[in-house]
């Protein structure tokens, strides 16, 4: 099974000046070598923010390639707006992509990889699936 990869652990695995080598990089390889880390263009687009150097840029640009987005459908935008106002009516803020994230995970049946903690409010609230650390 895909496991869909929030921006968090992409960053701590790519965007750091010095890797980090925590349990959720080992557990991102190893979603890695079995092809089964999913990556999504919201998630893409997050990383690639704010990129100091166009050579860091590019070379982050060319990594993340290897990687195909899982396509979008008008349904998954339509459940991320349910799921924002079920979590707001719950007291719960997120982000945009975050709750895209969680209903593109209910409909692909996607455990999210994340050292968000938003993502265990969510899951209060939100049938979604977080994907445990493998020891």
């Amino acid at each position: 099974m895909k496991v869909i990869v929030d921006t968090s652990v992409w960053s701590l695995a790519l965007r750091r000046d010095k890797p980090q080598n925590n349990q959720y990089v080992k557990e991102l390889k190893e979603l890695v070598k079995e092809v089964r880390a999913q990556l999504i263009g919201p998630v893409r687009q997050e990383l690639l923010n704010g990129i100091k150097t166009e050579k860091q840029f590019n070379l982050l640009k060319e990594h993340l390639r290897a990687f195909k987005d899982l396509k979008l459908e008008t349904e998954d935008y339509e459940l991320a707006s349910e799921y924002f106002n079920t979590a707001r009516e719950n007291g719960i803020q997120g982000s945009n992509t975050d709750f895209l994230i969680c209903a593109i995970s209910t409909r692909n049946k996607m455990p999210i990889l994340t050292t968000d903690k938003d993502f265990e409010n969510f899951q209060s609230v939100l049938p979604i699936e977080l994907h445990k650390i493998r020891s």
